[in-house]
Order: C-alpha cells, then sequence, then structure tokens
C-alpha cells in the first residue's frame, strides 16, 4: 500500500523550532506535523515509528518521510529523507464542469481528481438550475476546492487540480480558444471522443454541460472558439460523471495512465 498523504502550506528549510520546520541541510531532517494534519495522522490514522508518509503543498512539491514518534495527540514526529518536485504532466487536462445540483458538484470534483485532471472550471451555464450568486456562491466555490483537495490525498496526488473561480459562457470560450485541443460533450457531435485525434503537449479543455444540455447559443459561441461537440459514448450519463468517465478516457489515450 502506498504511503498517506498530508497537505503542509509548505515545505519548510528553517530549524526544527520553526513551523513544521526541519533541522538538516536541504530542508531534510526532524519535521513536525501538527495541527488539523497532525491529529489526523496521530489521533485517526494512528501511524506508528518506521512507517512511511509523504508531505506536499499540493502544488507537486513533495518529501518522503519516516515516522519516529508521537507527542500528545496531534504532533507527529517524523524524519524527512527527501524534498522532491513532480513535474506537471502533458497534455494539461482541463474540465469546464457546469454547476450540478445539490452535492452531485462535489461528486464531480471528487471523482475528476481521483482520475487525474489537472484543473476543473465551474461554469454558470444558461440551463444550469443551481446558482451561484454572493455568499451562496462563494462558500459553494470553498466546498469544491476543499472537496479536491481531500481526493487529491485520498488518491495519493502531490500536484492538486486547481479549482477556478465560476466561469461566464464568454470566460469559457476564451479558455477552449486557447487550447490545443477543445471539446464539448454534446448529442450533435459525429466524432466520438474516442477517436478524437488528440495532442502530445499543450492543453486539453473540455466542457461537460449541465442536465438541461448546452444552449445552442453556447454550443455556437464554443464553435465559433474553435471547440467540436463530440460524443463519448451511446449511453446519456449525468453531468456529475461525464466529466470523470470522459478525463479517464482522455488520460488513457494520451498515455499519461501507461
Amino acid at each position: 500500500m502506498t504511503a498517506p498523504v498530508f497537505v503542509v502550506e509548505h515545505l519548510a528549510t528553517g530549524g526544527a523550532d520553526a513551523p513544521g520546520g526541519t533541522d538538516g541541510p536541504g530542508g531534510t531532517g526532524r519535521y513536525v506535523l501538527d495541527g488539523p494534519e497532525g491529529r489526523h495522522a496521530v489521533s485517526v490514522k494512528r501511524l506508528q515509528p518506521g512507517e512511511e508518509v509523504v508531505l506536499t503543498d499540493g502544488a507537486g512539491r513533495y518529501a518522503v518521510c519516516e515516522v519516529t514518534g508521537t507527542e500528545g495527540k496531534d504532533r507527529l514526529i517524523l524524519r524527512m529523507t527527501s524534498v522532491e518536485e513532480e513535474p506537471a504532466q502533458a497534455p494539461r487536462i482541463t474540465v469546464v464542469q457546469a454547476l450540478p445540483k445539490g452535492d452531485r458538484g462535489e461528486l464531480a470534483v471528487e471523482t475528476m481528481t481521483e482520475v487525474g485532471v489537472d484543473a476543473i472550471v465551474p461554469w454558470q451555464a444558461a440551463r444550469c438550475i443551481t446558482q451561484w450568486r454572493g455568499e451562496r456562491g462563494l462558500k459553494a466555490l470553498g466546498k469544491w476546492r476543499a472537496t479536491a483537495r481531500e481526493a487529491g490525498k485520498q488518491s495519493r496526488r502531490v500536484r492538486f487540480p486547481e479549482v477556478a473561480d465560476a466561469a461566464t459562457t464568454k470566460q469559457v470560450a476564451a479558455l477552449l480558444a486557447g487550447a490545443d485541443f477543445a471539446a464539448v460533450l454534446h448529442e450533435s457531435g459525429e466524432i466520438p471522443l474516442a477517436t478524437a485525434e488528440l495532442p502530445a503537449e499543450g492543453e486539453i479543455v473540455l466542457v461537460v454541460g449541465p442536465e438541461g444540455g448546452v444552449s445552442p447559443e453556447e454550443l455556437a459561441a464554443f464553435t465559433e472558439a474553435g471547440a467540436k461537440p463530440y460524443v463519448l459514448g451511446r449511453t446519456v450519463l449525468r453531468t456529475s460523471t461525464a466529466g470523470t468517465a470522459a478525463a479517464a478516457l482522455l488520460l488513457g489515450r494520451t498515455g499519461r495512465w501507461s
């Protein structure tokens, strides 16, 4: 089984008395994991001396550590053996996700994070029942970002997906215009996504519409921006699962799962 992952704000290279600091050269040596992550490691995971853990900032930088002991209920004492940087993978895959109803948005973020997408853009589509406005919108966005963080830890990622601010149709069109491969999942598509010609580098942007579908006006705007409509399969998936299924297909076809 792979080592559990814990998130730190930064992998400090200061002394051992600094917050989370280390006392060895190059950031290696003694490290204290405290706060909520330390409490989870000590009181929930009940990690024991000799076990291995990974610390990450969620942006690709990570450290492999060995547990040497605990202090109280929320301080895990570690020996950091190395600090490394995981390069970003190519092609970069961004999913534009129309806002689903209820908690299905968090489900979509969770599963897309687990399969390996690089960025998720919430989209306020014309036919979305859910509306992100004011404090409600900020709270919902915070839930999406927290879900990506937790799913990143669970799936042993050290580079978590970016969850952008909610985008308008105009902003999504601009994103598509700058992509190396731009796709919209839509029933009007005549080309299966499974047979599309994909780039080996650059950026793939995929749009997943709401339960009511992408409107003709939105599809026209996206087509003008350079995107093409594609079909995923013979069945109709819910918006909360379509992005994950399509991302998995793209990750496999681009060799990122090999």
